[in-house]
């Protein structure tokens, strides 16, 4: 056993840390990439498609962890595949999080200087989620849960807020007509889906500290379907507002379209308060994937996590400062979303099988 007592979260706290790393930065820009790759208003069906292919996904990953109640990927991969190639495949997932931490960084740095706090150096917007972050994940994975927990309701219900409020502009015949084009429009639009959907991943550790392992298939259904939710009013109301001829000449079609009303109420225009909370919640996104990586260079090393956390800090840094502007940042993003299709939609099902026939966890 890997983990204390102290350790240990709750089905329901497992279920929040999942919401919270599915619902990524890129609820902004979703709108976007799904309409150019389908060009048609059909991608809230890509939406739904894209839930349930990762949900497919995940309760592999589910599956396999559960073999090894306790373990970590990085420690339980020795019994399946032997220390070599475990080690060589921990090393690419600890990368993966490394990298997608430094995505989410970086969008929470374009989108607080271009929204938040015009002309504030890049580096102190980074340096500061960094060292707070480094703080949280300090904590370990308790931390993380008490801070999913305050935020996503505050989330939640500005969301759901701002969405209700987005009604006025709202137009249904943008949307219109349904499958005019056919289904392939549709499967074009589940591919930029990827990264946005991606959680599976987070189960390759997140499991070992539940106290009820068995329940880890039912805590990514829930956590997938609430964030679905989320994307898809998104993408509905985003299009519904612009059309799909104005989705797709937007950077942030989602802030375009909280900025496109005003409210004669305490705030006039609620994409400052929006934006506030939203960036504490992809600061989870963040906190999660770094503390997965530092996990797991502490497991496959034999190191001192904290002692990980602050060895793995400049690197993230590095991997943020990396794209050159704001399309390098989302071809960046694309090249995740490619993969994640590859990490985690094919290996975990051999590794599964392998597990079953080599006998290996319970």
């Amino acid at each position: 056993m890997v983990t204390k007592a102290h350790d240990k979260i709750t089905t329901s706290q497992a279920t929040i840390i999942m919401v919270n790393y599915i619902l990524v930065a890129g609820i902004f820009s979703l709108p976007r990439t799904t309409v150019q790759a389908a060009g048609t208003p059909d991608v809230w069906i890509s939406i739904i498609l894209g839930a349930l292919c990762s949900m497919v996904t995940g309760v592999i990953i589910a599956r396999l962890s559960q073999r090894f109640p306790g373990q970590t990927f990085y420690q339980y991969s020795t019994s399946i595949t032997g220390k070599p190639l475990a080690v060589l495949l921990g090393l690419v997932i600890i990368g993966y999080f490394l990298a997608v931490s430094g995505y989410e960084l970086r969008t929470m740095q374009e989108v607080t200087m271009f929204f938040l706090l015009e002309g504030t150096p890049a580096w102190a917007v980074a340096g500061l989620f960094l060292w707070v972050a480094l703080y949280l994940c300090r904590g370990g994975i308790n931390a993380l849960s008490r801070l999913s927990r305050l935020v996503a309701p505050l989330a939640g219900t500005i969301f759901f807020g701002v969405c209700l409020l987005s009604l006025k502009v709202f137009d249904l015949d943008n949307l219109r007509p349904v499958l005019g084009e056919g289904l392939s429009p549709v499967w074009r639009g589940v591919k930029p889906t990827a990264l946005t959907y991606t959680a599976g991943e987070a189960l390759l550790f997140i499991v070992a500290f539940m106290d009820k392992p068995k329940r880890a298939g039912r805590v990514l259904v829930i956590g997938t379907l609430i964030s679905m939710i989320f994307y898809l009013l998104a993408v509905v109301l985003t299009i519904g507002a612009f059309s799909v001829e104005g989705v797709v000449t937007r950077t942030w079609p989602f802030i375009d379209l909280i900025r496109s009303f005003e409210v004669n109420l305490l705030f006039e225009r609620f994409e400052s308060l929006l934006l506030v909370i939203w960036i504490m919640q992809i600061f989870c996104t963040f906190c999660i994937s770094f503390y997965g990586a530092a996990l797991g260079v502490s497991q496959i090393f034999n190191l001192k996590l904290d002692h990980c956390l602050f060895l793995l800090l400049p690197v993230a840094y590095l991997i943020t400062e990396a794209p050159h502007n704001i399309n390098n940042l989302f071809a960046f993003g694309t090249g995740l979303g490619n993969v994640a299709i590859v990490l985690f939609g094919l290996i975990p099902l051999p590794l599964l099988l392998i597990a079953y026939i080599r006998r290996a966890g319970s």
